[in-house]
């Protein structure tokens, strides 16, 4: 368990996306945790990660307390909702759904960076201009 966590916790930091999205199939695949425990931890994690960011900003910028009630609000909503909505999804529902929203999400990832991904298949690099005077 610990290498999957240091596995995941090393390819999220390596690619700068969040880890929430490998936390899942990690518990899934690899601990062999039920998918719809798996859910929870990894919201669990999410929530602690973002709390002690949060918490590290308290102090240094203005928070909009209105919207991040309002958006708090929202969110709890969201989550009873879904726990309500997990007594009618099987274990194979769950698992199918959050592979093809991998799926969608990657190809939209890939999609939006298409151009950056051209240009690095291409071997074309964009021009470095340098503001350090030039040797004669």
């Amino acid at each position: 368990m610990a290498a999957a966590a240091l596995g995941v916790g090393g390819l999220t930091g390596l690619v700068g996306v969040g880890g929430g999205f490998l936390i899942v199939p990690a518990l899934v695949l690899l601990v062999g945790l039920p998918m719809k425990q798996a859910v929870g931890t990894s919201l669990l994690v999410i929530a602690l990660n973002s709390f002690v960011g949060f918490a590290g900003y308290l102090g240094h910028v203005d928070v909009p307390w209105m919207y991040l009630g309002l958006f708090t609000a929202i969110a709890v909503a969201g989550i009873l909702a879904g726990t309500w909505a997990t007594h009618f999804v099987s274990q194979a529902a769950l698992k199918r759904a959050f592979s093809i929203l991998l799926v969608v999400m990657g190809a939209f990832i890939l999609f939006k960076n298409r151009e950056a991904l051209h240009q690095s298949g291409t071997g074309h690099t964009s021009p470095v201009v340098s503001s350090a005077p030039h040797a004669h």
